[in-house]
């Protein structure tokens, strides 16, 4: 099991498919999150809900062509290119999260993502 202080890094980062598979493991986590977001009741009338699961959507589809296509250099220039927003939206869901719900699905989506996030900073940046 990982720790969230010890994100998990590939055997060898330099390598550019091995840094793809392990952002697309950690994108699966974003995924489930932004399910959670888009699918909850608190949503439903809370804007910046509804930007923060569009937002994480929105790194995801980006990198869908390049990883179904196997081009890992133009997936982590990708990933690169929509990180800002990826780690924005993640801040944002952070901060708010205690004032939409204290509920403990809420805190969990919350270090579910904050914790994925982290990691595929770091492989986008190796």
């Amino acid at each position: 099991m990982n720790d969230s202080s010890h994100p998990s890094v590939p055997e060898n980062p330099a390598n550019p498919a091995s840094r793809v598979a392990e952002i697309d493991r950690l994108v699966s986590h974003v995924w489930m999150v932004r399910a959670f977001l888009k699918h909850c009741e608190e949503a439903v009338d809370d804007e910046e809900l509804q930007e923060i699961h569009r937002d994480l959507y929105d790194f995801m589809l980006a990198l869908g062509p390049a990883l179904a296509s196997g081009d890992h250099a133009a997936y982590l220039k990708q990933a690169k290119k929509k990180l800002s927003k990826l780690r924005k939206a993640t801040e944002l869901f952070v901060a708010i999260q205690p004032e939409v719900s204290s509920h403990t699905n809420f805190q969990m989506a919350a270090r579910s993502l904050q914790t994925a996030v982290d990691q595929i900073v770091q492989l986008v940046r190796a």
